[in-house]
Formats: C-alpha cells, sequence, structure tokens
C-alpha cells in the first residue's frame, strides 16, 4: 500500500465556504485524497493523500486563490478515516438564519464536517467524524427540535464531491447582499421622507436579509469565535433597528403622521420589482441545498411583505388614514424583532 503523506497548503485568498467548496471539487478527481481539512481563519487547507503533494498543487494553482505547500511528511499509514453520514430532523429550521445558526453550532467540530441542508423536509445532512451524539449535544440548544434520524458509515471521498454549483450559488447570494443593502438604504430613507412606517420597517427587513446573506458569506467557516462575534453584531444591531422602527410606530400612532401615499406605492413597487428579481435569480436553484431554499423562502417572504406595504399605500391613499400604514409597519417590525431575537440566542 502507497505511503501516506499528509501536506498542508497556504491558500491566503480562501475565506468563505465558496472557495472551500471550489477546492473540493476541483480535488475530487486527483486519485489517492484521504481527507481534506480546511482552516478558514488561518487560509490553510491539510490534505492526507497518496502520491507527490506538487500533483495537489498543479490542480490548485489555476484557481488563482495564491495556493503554496507549506510542508509535507510522510505519517503512519493508518488507511482511511471513518466517517459517518448523520441526517437530522429539524422541524424549526426554515430560513437562513436557522441554517447559519446551525454551520456556527458545528463549525468546529474534531474533523472538520460537511453539511446539507433540505428546508422544505427541514432535514440536516452531516458528514464527520466526531460521533453522532456529539453533533446532536450542539444541536439542542439551539432549540429548533433537532432529532437524529439515521447515522451510517460514509466513504470519507464523499466529502470531496461538491457540485459545480457552489461557485455559481455564492455569486448569486453576493449579488442578492447587494440588492437587499441597497434597498434597506433607499427605503430607510425615503420611508423617513414619506412619513412611512411600513417602509421604515420593510426597509429593516431588506437589512435582515443583508445580514444574513452577509454571515453566510463573510463568517460561515471562519473560526468558531468569529462567527459568534459576527452573529451577535449582526442581531444587536437589528434589534436595535426594530426597536427603533417600533417605537416610531408608537410615536406616530400617539402623535399622529401623514404618510404620502404616492411615494409608499412608488418605493414599495420598486423593492417590489428588486425582490422579484431575486426570485428570478435563485428560482432555478432552490431545490439545491445550502442557501439557495432559504434564499427562494426569504425572497418570496419579502414579496409579501412589499405587498403589505402596496396595500397600505392605496388604503392610505382611499381612506386618507394613517392607520394601515401604522398597522404594516408595527407587524415587519416584529417579524425583523423576532428574527434577531433567536440570532442573539446562540451562545
Amino acid at each position: 500500500m502507497p505511503l501516506a503523506q499528509r501536506s498542508v497548503f497556504d491558500i491566503p485568498k480562501m475565506d468563505c465556504p465558496s472557495e472551500e467548496n471550489l477546492i473540493r471539487f476541483t480535488l475530487s478527481v486527483v486519485p489517492g485524497i484521504r481527507s481534506l481539512s480546511f482552516d478558514l481563519g488561518n487560509r490553510q487547507m491539510t490534505a492526507v493523500h497518496e502520491g507527490d503533494a506538487r500533483a495537489l498543487l498543479q490542480k490548485l494553482e489555476p484557481l488563482n486563490l495564491g495556493a503554496q505547500l507549506s510542508q509535507s511528511e510522510a505519517i503512519e499509514d493508518e488507511g482511511t478515516t471513518a466517517h459517518k453520514k448523520t441526517v437530522f430532523s429539524i422541524p424549526k429550521m426554515d430560513c437562513p438564519s436557522e441554517e447559519n445558526l446551525i454551520r456556527m453550532a458545528l463549525g468546529d467540530l474534531p474533523g472538520g464536517a460537511t453539511m446539507s441542508f433540505d428546508l422544505s423536509n427541514r432535514q440536516l445532512t452531516v458528514l464527520h467524524a466526531a460521533s453522532a451524539e456529539d453533533l446532536l449535544r450542539r444541536l439542542t440548544p439551539l432549540d429548533l427540535g433537532a432529532t437524529l434520524a439515521t447515522s451510517e458509515s460514509a466513504d470519507p471521498v464523499d466529502e470531496l464531491l461538491s457540485n459545480e454549483g457552489d461557485v455559481s450559488e455564492a455569486q448569486t447570494l453576493r449579488l442578492l447582499l447587494v440588492i437587499n443593502g441597497v434597498m434597506f438604504l433607499l427605503e430607510i430613507i425615503l420611508g423617513l421622507v414619506a412619513q412611512s412606517t411600513g417602509l421604515i420597517a420593510d426597509s429593516l427587513d431588506m437589512f435582515a436579509d443583508a445580514a444574513v446573506y452577509g454571515l453566510a458569506l463573510y463568517a460561515v467557516g471562519r473560526a468558531a469565535s468569529m462567527k459568534l462575534k459576527a452573529a451577535h453584531f449582526a442581531g444587536w444591531l437589528q434589534l436595535a433597528l426594530a426597536l427603533g422602527a417600533l417605537a416610531e410606530v408608537a410615536r406616530r400612532f400617539a402623535f399622529g403622521s401623514e404618510p404620502e401615499s404616492a411615494l409608499m406605492l412608488g418605493v414599495g413597487l420598486l423593492a417590489l420589482v428588486a425582490n422579484v428579481g431575486c426570485l428570478v435569480l435563485i428560482a432555478r436553484k432552490r431545490d439545491r441545498g445550502a442557501h439557495m431554499k432559504a434564499s427562494y423562502i426569504f425572497s418570496a417572504n419579502d414579496v409579501v411583505a412589499n405587498l403589505g406595504v402596496i396595500a397600505a399605500g392605496l388604503l392610505v391613499a382611499w381612506t386618507g388614514s394613517a392607520y394601515p400604514d401604522l398597522v404594516i409597519g408595527m407587524v415587519i417590525g416584529l417579524v425583523v424583532l423576532n428574527g434577531a431575537r433567536r440570532i442573539l440566542k446562540l451562545s
């Protein structure tokens, strides 16, 4: 049996899951690879493999991630490390915030882990080296109702079989982040000008989406402490904005307001176009794992919220009353507040 090698590669431009998945897919065609482990915080990859490490480096160089071979040494040949494939049923997992909480909870497992999410069926599949009971102990405090469905031996080669679509998915998520970030700024500014609590609250819904996509692309996959800090920062900011929006609703209930229905309708329609565009971007990927189903669900919910703002604008124009705008603002503000609460529960 050929001698095994442990090779460490410095990859300075590898800093998010999309690069990790790209590397996994690229190396999946290299014979003799037994395991890959990633340290995104330190931009390093460790490979246990047969043959010359330079064969791996030649595959990595065209990715333009700055890969360099740091060290390579012979190790005691113990054969292929045993991995498990475990499926969890998680009935309360239905949006990106829960997916990110789970990724953070399992991010520092000994031996690493590869996660695949099926949000429509509320299931999580994990390829891992740690015990299934250890995974369940980490998932239980999230209060998502996680239970162990099945656990069986898995070939670690399966861990290398990443889908080609992962790269395009990451690009789509980045575009969604830009769209939601721009619409957040536009809606909150014009919402203040229009004196519309509905637009202000809907802008916070846009921010919540942008925060989720930002965490997915930046924090997830880094060191566990970095993930937690990033999640808490976004959660506290989201909480502060939601409380501010609800306070504005209360103030306008008490002192009155004169929302401009025309501006509400115009901005609401623009936000609707933006979110329909998001749906179009991810519609063909919504049946895939990772973040695509969750992103589709979030964008679909945003369309409903936009329709609510537009309906409120029409009712304001028809009745001359500010109450439809206030009610919509309160409902959306409470939804954003609940999302912040769930993020801040993570410890």
